[in-house]
């Protein structure tokens, strides 16, 4: 089966999953019948278009032009300036778009606008950008199933860690009483520094950043907003929660010391930073800050950069999942899984 595909955004995210859609095209092929096309990548300036109906762009030329300093716009015989991702929709029809444009939480331009864009033409949408799934969830959610297409989100949670399709697939037929993730890994590794090697808090904070674990402004990660953006979005896939940034606490690790720490190893505990989602006689009640674990927690022994997800049901009672890729190559894996899920196991989808 032929899946053409448009990337959206050719930065650091979509060309890891370039690269991956290249080097993996014979195992899709042979296992899952797929032949991935990539038949556009948009970027700032414009974008680089293969038409046809059997057209595909060359990856490996691609690649290599921007790894180069070349710009997407600008490849020979492909690009296409000041082209705009409306206007490759409208070109090409494409049946997934991938949306891996940078994360904009104040008002999730330009990529709402995209995903409402390519749902409407009749497009399958897989994103790695939070923003419109923070912002927009159900509102998107709501236009998918009007067009009886899927929006898959697995990328935008916590890159190659599955989340969202634990709940939906291998937790269906059960009641989630609640939810606690370790959802950011800068944070997880910050903390486990403080408490494995003595560190202070701005001493772990260095460290992530030199190995590049940590942006140069780390406060999205370490004040708790990436946690809460995850959290928001899973607590609403999942629990219908109903969730918006300002409507639950958040806290991140910036006030945590190295006495809170020693405290806590001290007592046999370790901290880490939650995003807890908890079931309710009034609704789902979240929340985001340091929690003091019991070594015996699920999500004590996660360290280093690894995330986690513990879900607690009325009838499986917890499953627990941890580990995964953080960094562009995860977030593409987990793209290009949700592909893989779309048109290899249909039912996968709410359509």
């Amino acid at each position: 089966m032929r899946v053409a595909i448009a990337i959206c955004g050719f930065g650091r995210v979509g060309r890891a999953f370039a690269e991956l859609v290249l080097s993996k095209e014979p195992l899709l092929h042979e296992r899952f019948g797929l032949e991935p096309c990539v038949v556009a990548a948009v970027d700032i300036g414009g974008a680089a278009v293969a038409e046809g109906s059997d057209g595909r762009l060359p990856l490996a030329e691609l690649l290599g032009w921007v790894r180069g300093g070349g710009a997407v716009e600008q490849l020979a015989r492909w690009g296409r300036p000041r082209l705009s991702a409306k206007g490759v929709l409208e070109m090409l029809s494409p049946d997934v778009w991938v949306e891996a444009t940078p994360t904009n939480i104040v008002d999730a331009e330009p990529a709402y606008t995209h995903i409402k864009a390519a749902l409407a033409r009749g497009a399958h949408v897989v994103s790695a950008n939070k923003g419109p799934l923070v912002l927009y969830f159900d509102e998107l959610q709501e236009l998918a199933r009007r067009h009886r297409r899927a929006l898959k989100i697995g990328a935008a949670t916590a890159a190659a860690l599955p989340t969202v399709d634990v709940g939906e697939v291998c937790l269906g037929g059960t009641e989630i009483l609640s939810i606690e993730g370790i959802l950011n890994g800068t944070t997880n590794y910050i903390l486990t520094r403080m408490h494995d090697g003595g560190c202070t808090y701005e001493q772990a904070l260095g460290e992530a950043q030199k190995l590049g674990i940590a942006e140069p402004d780390p406060r999205l990660d370490v004040e708790g907003w990436d946690t809460a953006n995850k959290l928001v979005v899973i607590g609403n896939a999942l629990m219908a929660a109903g969730l918006s940034l300002g409507n639950f606490p958040i806290k991140g690790i910036t006030e945590v010391t190295p006495d809170m720490v020693t405290k806590a190893r001290e007592s046999g505990k370790v901290i880490k930073l939650l995003g807890r989602l908890e079931k309710t006689p009034q609704g789902v009640r979240a929340s985001v800050g340091p929690a003091w674990l019991e070594a015996s927690h699920p999500l004590a022994a996660v360290k280093g950069s690894e995330k986690a997800l513990s879900f607690l049901t009325d009838t499986m009672d917890r499953v627990t999942v941890s580990g995964g890729k953080s960094n562009p190559v995860g977030a593409a894996a987990a793209m290009l899984k949700d592909i893989i899920n779309i048109f290899a196991f249909p039912s996968s989808y709410h359509a």
